[in-house]
């Protein structure tokens, strides 16, 4: 049965997800992750002009023009993507060597095959550019007639004029650049005119056309200034172009870096069409008609980018113009100093400045709107939204301004490379772009970079989560400016148009006010005074102007700009002006004039998300096309060492600057941008799959070197503060002093739960425990020489598929989830000191999920070995032992003795598994125990820290020292009224409300409770150990006399006393003794057991070393047996013999406390004494 939902419910569900509380608490030092991005696209092109059918027909008619002219702008671009990421084919295709070569005829038709669909693009690119020059021509030849020179041109459509010029500019830069181009039409050409594929003379001459085109070095430049120097008046038209490129540039009225570039790539490229054989821009210059002046200040700014990783110096215009030789005198730019805007160093004072101002305050909107939930909700007055309005336009404009320094720092670099020189570092043999990139930044320009880059992709991430509130402000404030300048500021230069009759005047202002009002009533109100040209009455005529929260659309908002016409114009040959402006009073003209100028980024505002992403790409620092052009097929791909990103990353890495560590992640994210780019704009798959193999090798070497380094800075620190305080005084004394390690913000970075760079998912906690294993420092020789994993624990884990994912849903900051299962089996082999251990234990504690799930996951492996692979090798063991081993008597000798044993345990000593396997599943049952036991020890410390810290806050005061004739009541008492003050309980239920008074009470109780129970954790591990040795071998059968066991093999005790007797034997010279390949954990485990199965009293008594001992202590005597010296067996017997002892005192302090909670009565079991044979037969 299908649930109906209301519209409204779905709204409200939707609205709870807002409150959802999420558990990832990461200090935020990363970009914002885009694995999915969503941008709505308001800019309908003009596809809804037909529907404004009041508009003037000329504005309409422009509409029609711009939108054709920006979908073949598109088209220009597509085939700049295609020019600019063009890779040789024919280098891969096998060449003809010789004509005799008798796959000759397939080798042709094999490349004619690859290479057409190439060549096929090429032609139409030719057509393309001719079809775009002769659009262009024909547009300026229109514009440039004598009567259109009266009219006014709006600035869309200049600065659409002057977009073209930009395409003009790049494709034929990009036309130069690619020699593979040509290399690949002349191989396809030979093929073709081989197989005679081109028969028809239509073909062969479309052919050679291309092959002119392609060969011909600034062709598109060269053909449209010759049709252009055929139109009449060209140069006034051009002059319009720059004049409004260099009027946008100087009052700042481009958003994105890419705007600001293109707007003096139109300035020097416009200069360059200008002066040539019919015009002159000098003499343009002395008629005021344009300023060179200012733009030779504006070309200060050297080097642009172009495309990509292609650059072009402004001056190169200039230089290249048709008349510069005679004026060269009057440009600054062409000369080689070098500008200071690309001293990003020198910036970074002011860039510094501007972000903290521009963070403080964007921290005090974000606090009121986005914490307190007052952002979507909350109706504001014009007054807060233009505030948040304008908010968000200087953090897009502050955004752009610190990417434009990047890409200018980068694009001058790349024009500028260094050499062996210039940087005694860079190697003769370096290459071109390595010279570029690699060896072209001083330690202080990579530091400069980085600390922008993190500024940018930073506050982007904080602009990022006030998007919504932006888009509510910005839509707002947008509507109410556009209807107040339409309903209200447009009233008056209606009201003086209808008055003096200017019927062009009233038909445009109609038209504006038609296409953009949205009435109050759905409709204009009739007896507005202004529609008949009459004053408002005395009282005001009242228009209530809505507001609503609705953007317009990209054809409204071009319309309300286009109202400029009314008070400005165009400039025709004499320079005569014919505008409107005498029709209209000053204050109307400067209103008109600040809408116009405050209008102009409302189309990137209502598109704020895609305006923020295209504020802060950085993108172009890792493409690299051109300089693998320049390498002629001998690279495929620069390594990373070249790589912009890695650059920056592996810098901070290297010099370790703390004040950078936590910047690490941010030039990772160039690959986000440079993958995002590859695949929106260039639309390249072969990209981006360079840009992810790459984004992967340098994420795992980053996790490597970063892992590497907090290893050695916290393995450096603990060694410091271990260091004994008076070796450090005495060093000082000599004059040796030994510095702490400097301190670094590895914390923040170690908070990281998940980082998003391309597909890379390695996480820091596999490299640090990888680089933990493999230290020797680390895992000392009591407690083995190396770490080892055991194998069936991760059988274990992989077929455990739940327990995994209940462990990943856990909040690990520090490492990854299956990390966290491997270090909580594995850790207890790393530490072996308590200074190792109170640390863990500060890690247990301050790790809420660890205390619980690092013992789960021990008691869990503990057993599986206990039940699994060591009870199968006890079962074994004990079928091969003796069935019956008496102790000899003394008279025997101790070399009586080893003998015996020696041939009685045979089995047992020459059992192949007993010295690896065996040993080392017990080894790592004990390195267990003896791990619980240490933590146990750390806490119990910590617990006493606690209680004496909370002492004299509950009253609990010591004895103090009474002198003779001294009261200890006195005392006390006066020592209790000193510290009543800090009494808590009687504080807080004094002052407190009745929830801090209970929670009060309850901590009083629980810290008393503590100091009274004692608790034990290690009580309770030893029980639960305990519980897995329930099988029948390790107690053996009941025993025949009813007793116990006397001669018999049956019990693990005499099971270890064999394996004991083993580990006892001396080793030859090159061999490791088993302390030294087992350690201590080897014994625990064999006394734990023991102690457990209450076998510890039969083993001091029944065990083969032990007894051997005695013997030889007795006798004294010194021989080789079975190639065994016996006295140093004996040592070794005696040694261990101390250790079992300490062991067994340990456990046995635990196990009694256990027994004597659990029985309180001893039991006592009497037994008849043993009766002689003789005495039993006369009986």
């Amino acid at each position: 049965m299908t649930t109906h939902v209301t519209l409204e419910d779905a709204l409200s569900n939707v609205d709870l997800l807002e409150e959802l509380p999420l558990p990832d608490q990461q200090p935020c030092i990363e970009p914002p992750p885009s694995s999915i991005m969503y941008q709505a696209n308001f800019d309908t092109n003009f596809e809804d002009r037909n529907a404004f059918v009041t508009g003037i027909a000329r504005y309409i008619e422009q509409a029609t023009v711009h939108s054709s002219m920006n979908e073949m702008l598109e088209e220009g671009h597509e085939y700049a993507v295609m020019l600019y990421t063009w890779r040789s084919c024919s280098r891969a295709i096998p060449q003809v060597k010789c004509n005799e070569q008798p796959n000759r005829v397939e080798i042709y038709e094999k490349t004619v095959e690859v290479l057409e669909p190439e060549v096929t693009k090429l032609m139409k690119f030719m057509y393309f550019q001719r079809k775009a020059i002769e659009r262009f021509c024909g547009e300026v030849k229109r514009l440039c007639h004598a009567e259109r020179r009266k009219d006014f041109v709006s600035e869309a459509y200049l600065l659409t004029l002057g977009k073209f010029i930009n395409m003009f500019a790049v494709l034929d830069e990009l036309k130069n650049m690619k020699c593979s181009v040509k290399n690949d039409h002349s191989a396809y050409k030979r093929a073709a005119q081989f197989l005679r594929k081109m028969a028809d003379p239509q073909s062969i001459q479309e052919s050679q056309n291309l092959s002119m085109f392609l060969a011909n070095h600034n062709r598109i430049t060269q053909c449209l200034q010759q049709q252009l120097e055929v139109i009449p008046g060209y140069e006034e038209l051009l002059a319009d172009i720059v004049n409004i490129s260099v009027d946008y540039y100087e009052n700042k009225m481009y958003l994105t870096p890419s705007e600001k570039h293109m707007l003096l790539k139109v300035m020097g490229f416009g200069l360059y069409l200008m002066d040539g054989n019919v015009s002159n821009i000098y003499k343009l210059d002395a008629k005021k008609r344009i300023n060179l002046g200012k733009i030779d200040k504006f070309f200060k700014l050297q080097v642009v980018p172009l495309f990509g990783d292609m650059q072009i110096e402004l001056s190169r215009y200039i230089e290249t113009s048709a008349h510069y030789e005679e004026n060269k005198s009057k440009w600054t730019c062409t000369q080689s100093s070098i500008s200071p805007q690309y001293n990003l160093c020198e910036q970074m004072v002011q860039i510094r400045d501007d972000h903290i101002r521009f963070i403080s305050e964007l921290a005090r909107y974000s606090n009121s709107e986005v914490v307190t939930g007052s952002g979507l909700d909350s109706h504001k007055s014009d007054e807060e939204y233009r505030e948040l309005f304008d908010l968000a336009l200087r953090g897009l404009q502050l955004l752009s301004k610190w990417s434009t320094h990047v890409m200018e720092v980068y694009s001058w670099k790349l024009v500028h490379p260094t050499d062996k020189f210039c940087n005694k570092d860079c190697p003769g043999t370096a290459e071109e772009y390595e010279r570029a990139t690699r060896y072209n930044y001083t330690s202080e320009e990579k530091f400069a970079l980085v600390e922008v880059i993190a500024m940018i992709k930073g506050l982007q991430v904080l602009m990022g989560r006030m998007e919504s509130v932006f888009n509510q402000a910005i839509r707002n404030t947008i509507y109410a400016a556009l209807q107040d300048f339409a309903q209200m500021t447009l009233r008056e230069p209606l009201r003086q148009a209808v008055r003096k009759k200017k019927n062009v005047l009233i038909s445009v202002l109609q038209a504006i006010r038609k296409t953009i009002c949205d009435w109050e009533g759905a409709r204009e109100p009739p007896n507005d005074p202004c529609l008949r040209g009459e004053k408002d009455p005395k009282g005001g005529f009242d228009i209530k102007v809505p507001r609503r929260a609705v953007g317009p659309s990209s054809t409204q908002v071009h319309q309300g700009r286009g109202g400029r016409a009314v008070g400005t114009g165009s400039t025709d040959k004499s320079g005569s002006k014919k505008t409107l402006r005498s029709s209209l009073d000053g204050p109307i003209v400067l209103a008109i004039e600040d809408f116009h100028k405050h209008s102009f980024f409302f189309t990137h505002l209502l598109n704020f998300s895609e305006a923020l992403q295209h504020c802060c790409d950085l993108s172009q620092l890792w493409f690299r096309e051109f300089f693998l052009e320049l390498t002629m097929g001998r690279r495929i791909q620069f390594p990373i060492e070249m790589s912009m990103p890695w650059i920056l990353t592996d810098h901070i890495l290297e010099t370790k600057e703390p004040s950078m560590m936590e910047y690490v992640l941010y030039p990772l994210d160039l690959y986000n941008d440079s993958g995002y780019y590859a695949l929106t704009k260039f639309k390249k798959q072969f990209l981006y799959d360079e840009i992810e193999a790459e984004v992967n090798l340098c994420f795992d070497q980053f996790v490597y070197k970063l892992a590497d380094q907090i290893f050695a800075y916290y393995k450096a620190m603990s060694g410091s503060v271990l260091l004994d305080k008076r070796f450090r005084a005495e060093c000082k004394n000599y004059g040796v002093i030994i510095p702490y390690p400097p301190s670094n913000r590895y914390e923040t970075l170690l908070k990281q739960r998940h980082v998003q760079v391309g597909l890379s998912y390695t996480t820091l906690g596999d490299h640090m425990s990888v680089i933990i294993w493999d230290s020797p420092a680390s895992c000392p020789a009591r407690l083995g020489s190396a770490a080892q994993f055991p194998p069936h624990f991760l059988g274990f884990l992989k077929s455990t598929a739940m327990l995994t994912e209940s462990v990943h849903s856990q909040s690990f900051p520090y490492f990854g989830s299956v990390t966290v299962v491997r270090y909580s089996a594995t850790v207890y082999s790393l530490f072996r000191a308590k200074y190792h251990s109170s640390w863990l234990c500060f890690v247990v504690n301050y790790l809420t999920h660890w205390k619980e799930l690092s013992f789960c996951f021990l008691m869990i492996w503990l057993g599986l070995i206990l039940q699994g692979t060591i009870l199968q090798y006890v079962k074994t063991l004990i079928e091969v032992m003796p069935k019956i081993c008496r102790l000899p008597r003394h008279e025997y000798g101790s070399p009586g003795i080893l003998e015996f044993f020696h041939h009685q345990l045979k089995d047992i000593i020459e059992y192949a598994e007993l010295k690896t396997d065996v040993f080392q599943s017990l080894r790592e049952v004990g390195n267990a125990i003896l791990f619980c036991l240490l933590i146990e020890q750390a806490l119990s410390q910590e617990e006493v820290c606690d209680l004496l810290h909370a002492a004299p806050f509950q009253n609990i005061l010591p004895r103090v020292y009474i002198k003779e004739g001294e009261r200890l009541e006195v005392r006390m008492k006066r020592l209790e009224a000193k510290y009543a003050p800090l009494h808590l309980v009687p504080l807080i239920e004094r002052l407190g409300t009745p929830q801090q008074i209970a929670i009060a009470r309850e901590g009083d109780l629980l810290t008393k409770e503590r100091l009274c129970c004692g608790l034990s954790m290690f009580e309770v591990i030893l029980t639960r150990i305990r519980s897995f040795l329930q099988d029948a071998v390790w107690r053996g059968p009941p025993p025949t006399n009813g007793v116990m066991h006397v001669d018999e093999c049956m019990e693990f005790h005499r099971l270890w006393s064999a394996m004991q007797f083993v580990y006892c034997i001396p080793v030859g010279t090159h061999e490791f003794t088993a302390e030294q390949c087992f350690g201590d954990g080897l014994n625990w485990a064999g006394c734990s057991i023991i102690v457990l199965l209450g076998q510890q009293r039969r083993f001091d008594l029944f065990d083969f070393c032990y007894h051997l001992l005695k013997v030889q202590r007795q006798d004294s005597k010194d021989e080789i047996i079975k190639n065994v010296p016996l006295k140093k067996m004996a040592d070794r017997i005696r040694k261990y013999q101390i250790l079992n002892n300490e062991i067994f005192a340990i456990l046995n302090k635990y196990m009694k406390a256990v027994e004597t909670d659990s029985s309180t009565v001893e039991h006592v079991r009497c037994f008849q004494p043993p009766i002689h044979q003789s005495l039993a037969t006369t009986c």
